[in-house]
């Protein structure tokens, strides 16, 4: 279901309870809106108004990927880097690593299987940005 985006800063930054397989209906709500709304590539729970761990981003090809309780385990090749945000009104500078590794769940047949994956580049700088959003910290 496309769910309306949350600029409310109190929401925004709570830190997000960790997410159980009973979230499946959420990840979709996240996959439905983000394909929504023109030019985004990841979103949040917390853009939604849910303060669960979930997140989204689409891949290069257009395919969305759901991520349960994302974290990022080591950053390499930190840069500053300028960043817009669905629910920020202004972009920002934030510092991002050209490399991450990143533990998180994923759903497999209805439970949740711990993944640990190296990330690149954009999509590198996406991830670290739904993390920031899952800790509570307005990008």
């Amino acid at each position: 279901m496309i769910k309306e985006l949350v600029h409310d800063e109190a929401i925004l930054s709570t830190p997000c309870e960790p997410a159980t397989a009973e979230d499946a209906d959420l990840a979709q709500d996240l996959v439905d809106t983000l394909a929504s709304i023109d030019d985004a590539v990841c979103l949040a729970a917390n853009q939604i108004g849910v303060t669960k761990a979930v997140v989204v981003y689409q891949d290069d090809d257009g395919t969305a990927h759901v991520m349960y309780n994302p974290k990022v385990l080591a950053g390499f090749a930190a840069a500053k880097v300028e960043e817009s945000c669905l629910t920020h009104e202004e972009p920002v500078r934030v510092t991002r690593f050209g490399k991450i590794k990143v533990s998180f769940d994923e759903l497999v047949d209805g439970q949740l299987k711990a993944r640990r994956r190296d990330y690149m580049g954009w999509t590198a700088q996406m991830i670290q940005h739904m993390v920031d959003h899952c800790k509570g910290k307005l990008v």
